[in-house]
């Protein structure tokens, strides 16, 4: 969780232009910056605050006209032992942020799940493709409009096999 003293200190320094809205909930802060301005925000919390550690990266639907997504990057300064949650939001058309792979080797991973269930593009990225689902499927499945059970058909499922004999 991050103390007010430092939060106080990132609101009002070099990063202020970029930040959106700052925001906490069950003592997590989350600071929300502008899409275009993902990476030099993280690149700056990395250099000057120290974040050295990229924890994950996730994707949400909101399912809004406007701004539809969010990418929220959790970081963590071990030496200042600080967590913080950045977000940005992007469009439903086009939706796309820039790739952290060269800040933290970790987001390789962590964006490429991200594209795979959402379909969020990470400009820069060494290798965009998907990781769980075949590459010539069409579908997003952490899409809100994505149905519970499955597009029937959309791929070719394994042949059942009967559960085996528990010893």
């Amino acid at each position: 969780m991050a103390n007010a003293g430092f939060l106080e200190t990132i609101k009002t320094g070099r990063l202020q232009d970029f930040i959106e809205e700052v925001r906490g909930y069950a003592g997590e802060m989350t600071i929300e910056v502008k899409a275009e301005h993902i990476y030099s925000v993280l690149k700056v919390l990395k250099e000057m605050y120290d974040f050295n550690y990229l924890v994950d990266i996730t994707g949400s639907d909101y399912y809004t006209d406007e701004k539809r997504f969010e990418v929220s990057y959790n970081i963590v300064s071990m030496s200042n032992q600080q967590r913080l949650r950045i977000s940005c939001r992007v469009e439903e058309e086009n939706p796309e942020v820039d790739s952290v792979v060269s800040l933290w080797g970790s987001a390789d991973w962590y964006e490429r799940e991200v594209y795979d269930m959402l379909g969020i593009k990470f400009k820069g990225h060494p290798d965009l493709r998907r990781m769980y689902m075949p590459e010539d499927f069409e579908y997003f499945p952490l899409r809100k409009e994505f149905p519970l059970l499955g597009i029937p058909g959309s791929i070719e499922l394994p042949k059942a096999n009967p559960p085996k004999e528990y010893k």
